[in-house]
């Protein structure tokens, strides 16, 4: 459909359009979950408890062989439907973030069609950056984040006489909140990208900014790592005042490619 024709549908058609891409990405993540959900328990084995162990790639380096690098823990349920409710979640969320690129490609169909020719141009490959700064983000909480903060929990105790046993439901919670969370927050370079072709921000302003963004990046940094770990929340900050920075230099591209733009045009 030519580009003027897709901009006069009425709007109850451009609802239908969302409604459909909306309902593939549904789909889709549905059917990952249920493929999660099938192999349910080679994931809890394998992916989640992971960092709970010290051969883990990242403990396995932080410990150096020491024997008692990770102290050991019980895992327990103690409500009837926990394991089966978190069961669900878990697979949920690796659904979601399996199909996060496919679900950005649906968006990105639905909003391409209503898009000037430059606009598109500016927008090539935003499937892909959006995609690989997600996974970027929730690869660095799983093996990163995740692993420092179990680590601190279970080596903290009271005193001796209390015992390690976790909840089962809090484990799942607490990784998949991490590094989702984290997925996430790792998008900052396209949000700013698009604050800026809204109008809302521009280079000159974020260096100015830059302070008060190493602030924020060590108070996000706190809220985002539930371990009180300094160490943790640092980790958290450091690629997050990077991506300030990164932000920083693609806005000042994209400013420098629209005044070319303008320039052409006269």
């Amino acid at each position: 459909m030519p580009l003027d024709q897709e901009r006069d549908k009425p709007f109850w058609a451009h609802l239908e359009d969302l409604r459909g891409h909306l309902w593939r990405s549904v789909i889709v993540i549905m059917v990952l979950s249920a493929v999660a959900f099938w192999q349910i328990d080679w994931i809890v084995r394998e992916v989640l408890l992971a960092p709970l162990r010290s051969d883990f790639p990242t403990l396995r380096w932080l410990c150096k062989g020491a024997p008692d690098c990770m102290p050991a823990v019980r895992l327990q349920a103690t409500h009837p439907t926990e394991q089966f409710i978190k069961a669900m979640v878990l697979a949920l969320a690796t659904g979601f973030v399996v199909g996060f690129p496919y679900v950005i490609w649906e968006l990105w169909r639905f909003v391409r069609p209503g898009l000037y020719r430059h606009e598109r141009q500016a927008l090539k490959g935003i499937v892909g950056y959006i995609s690989a700064l997600f996974l970027v983000g929730v690869a660095f909480g799983y093996f990163v984040l995740v692993p420092l903060m179990m680590r601190f929990f279970m080596g903290f105790q009271l005193t001796p006489q209390v015992e390690n046993i976790w909840r089962i439901g809090e484990v799942i919670g607490l990784v998949v909140q991490t590094t989702l969370a984290v997925g996430l927050v790792f998008q900052l370079p396209v949000l700013l990208w698009g604050l800026s072709q809204a109008g809302l921000v521009n280079a000159r302003g974020l260096r100015k900014g830059r302070r008060y963004a190493v602030a924020g990046a060590v108070i996000l940094g706190g809220i985002l790592t539930p371990s009180p770990d300094v160490l943790s929340q640092i980790l958290l900050a450091l690629p997050l005042w990077g991506l300030y920075e990164v932000s920083i230099l693609v806005v000042a591209l994209s400013e420098r490619r629209r005044r070319r733009w303008s320039v052409g045009l006269h």
